[in-house]
């Protein structure tokens, strides 16, 4: 059995294409099918379900692919560990993070560099569960989001960032209730700019308007970030953000307007990811690094 057998594997998975998961590898397709026929030939088992398409692995070939993903990141993880004893200080590691965190990883990232300057990381925005699968998959090293949504007695590590504060934002010129700090009925009139209701964030704020019988007015709602903040920086609509997903720039109209919401929950972010037996020195050290980080006041008002 050879690792570019396994690799195969994956790509096919992830394609579910003969075609584009040879183009993937670099490699004809007739040579990619002898490859998995091979590994199938050698396990003496059926991988792939085969018609003039490929419609998916057979369990068998889920076990298989399983057990596939974790040999290529045992592998990657000891190329890392071969780099680092040779004092290359530097590596690469997959980070994932839920929109509303997004704006932690220049700190996260601040703190790696200073601790391990030639590191290359890749940064994907997910949704929570997303975050959890490719995780699962070997796809990221580590997770940035709510650690509520990590099934508990699991498989996977977690540390805490910080609790989450939701609040009220707007651009100065916006006229909003209360002064430092209002209750969850007073925004039901206000024209609001909220994330989607697949996520976790928005959730959290459609519990507490409804604890508060209430119904908000929403006249957006997206799951780009970027957008919510360029709603509140026009100063056509105001939001409910965490405060660690509030826009940095100050809108024209002056400092953005934040009113505490009463009550409001609190929940965790955090770090995740897979438990392991044998860590490499490189994810040992980025794990120590941003474990380390405690941002409990950065993110409350």
């Amino acid at each position: 059995m050879f690792l570019r057998q396994l690799t195969y594997l994956i790509a096919l998975d992830q394609y579910r294409h003969f075609s584009r998961a040879a183009d993937h590898c670099g490699v004809s397709q007739p040579a990619l099918s002898a490859a998995i026929r091979q590994l199938e030939h050698e396990l003496g088992v059926t991988i792939v379900r085969r018609n003039r398409r490929m419609f998916g692995l057979t369990p068998e070939g889920e076990r298989v692919l399983a057990w596939a993903r974790q040999t290529v990141a045992d592998l990657n993880s000891l190329r890392q560990e071969a780099e680092f004893a040779h004092d290359i200080a530097g590596g690469s590691i997959s980070l994932g993070v839920m929109p509303p965190a997004i704006q932690v990883v220049p700190l996260l990232l601040e703190s790696l560099r200073a601790a391990i300057p030639a590191l290359h990381v890749e940064v994907t925005v997910f949704a929570s569960g997303d975050i959890l699968r490719d995780l699962r998959e070997h796809q990221l090293q580590i997770g940035i989001m709510y650690l509520d949504q990590v099934p508990a007695e699991s498989v996977f590590e977690t540390r805490e960032l910080y609790a989450e504060q939701h609040v009220l934002a707007a651009a100065g010129g916006m006229a909003l209730p209360g002064r430092g700090s209002c209750g969850w009925a007073e925004v039901a009139s206000v024209p609001l700019c909220l994330l989607s209701r697949s996520m976790r964030s928005r959730q959290i704020v459609d519990a507490c308007f409804r604890e508060a019988g209430v119904s908000p007015t929403v006249m957006l709602e997206t799951n780009a970030l970027e957008l919510v903040h360029a709603e509140v920086l026009s100063g056509r609509l105001a939001t409910i953000l965490p405060v660690a997903a509030l826009p940095a720039a100050v809108p024209e109209g002056g400092p953005l307007q934040v009113r505490r919401l009463e009550p409001s929950p609190a929940p965790g972010v955090g770090l995740v990811r897979l438990k392991q037996t044998v860590a490499t020195a490189l994810m040992a050290r980025a794990w120590e690094v941003v474990g380390g980080l405690s941002l409990t006041d950065t993110y409350r008002v």
